[in-house]
Parts: structure tokens; C-alpha cells; sequence
């Protein structure tokens, strides 16, 4: 139970991090406050959800794109966040779409590499300060 918490909170945050370095780097992608954490939590469910189904469909139908799953499911993951992420997230534009989906589909694979470490090493070190408390 721990650890799906755990994968949950990393790959949230990894989606979180994909779409704000996509909205800053990208002109015609607005990322709003207000409905940001609802098109992140969209954003990633639909990952999650909808990844293992196109990898069925692309195994059994058209292997050869088996390699552009990543990028279908982000890409999908993205279109349902915008359309029902309370104005999280505003794309327009084909280029930039494209540009959307390939920035978000790199800072999350990169994220859930780097995100578990860093929560270790946050843990790690918040464990010494407490028992450096603790010995005084």
C-alpha cells in the first residue's frame, strides 16, 4: 500500500513538473492556477489509466509503433486535461501541441527517475535531523 502511495505521489509530481516546464517554455500553452492540480490529477490518471490500453491495441494491431505509445498516451493524457481540467491548462496550436506532448512525455520519464531519489534523500536527511534532536 506504501509503495502505490508512493509511485502515485512520484509520477504526480513528475506531471506536475512536465507540464510546468511545458507551459513555460512553450508561447501558446497557459498553465492557470486555479485548475492546475485538477489537470495534473486528470492528466495523470489518464497516463495511468489509458497507457496499458494503447500498448494492447499498438502490440496487437501495429507493433512496429510500439516505441510511440509513451508519446500517444501523453498526448491523449494532455487533450483530457485541457478538456475537462477546469482551464488548468490551455493549448493552442498543432506546433505546439506537439511541442506539449513531446516536453511533457521527457520531463516525466526523466521525473520518475529522479523524483524517487530526491524523496529518499529529503527522507534521509529529515531521519538524521531527527535523531540529532533527539541526542540532545
Amino acid at each position: 500500500m506504501i509503495r502505490i502511495l508512493i509511485r502515485t505521489v512520484v509520477y504526480l509530481i513528475s506531471a506536475a513538473l512536465g507540464i510546468l516546464v511545458a507551459g513555460s517554455i512553450l508561447d501558446d500553452m497557459n498553465v492557470h492556477a486555479a485548475g492546475f492540480l485538477l489537470a495534473v490529477v486528470i492528466f495523470a490518471a489518464a497516463q495511468l489509466i489509458l497507457g496499458p490500453f494503447i500498448v494492447k491495441f499498438v502490440r496487437t494491431n501495429a507493433e512496429a509503433f510500439l516505441g510511440g505509445v509513451g508519446l500517444v498516451s501523453t498526448f491523449v493524457a494532455l487533450l483530457l486535461a485541457s478538456l475537462l481540467g477546469n482551464d488548468g491548462i490551455e493549448i493552442s496550436g498543432v506546433a505546439t501541441w506537439i511541442g506539449a506532448t513531446v516536453i511533457v512525455w521527457v520531463v516525466t520519464a526523466v521525473g520518475t527517475l529522479f523524483v524517487p531519489y530526491l524523496l529518499a534523500k529529503a527522507g534521509v536527511k529529515h531521519a538524521r535531523e531527527e535523531r540529532a534532536d533527539n541526542a540532545k
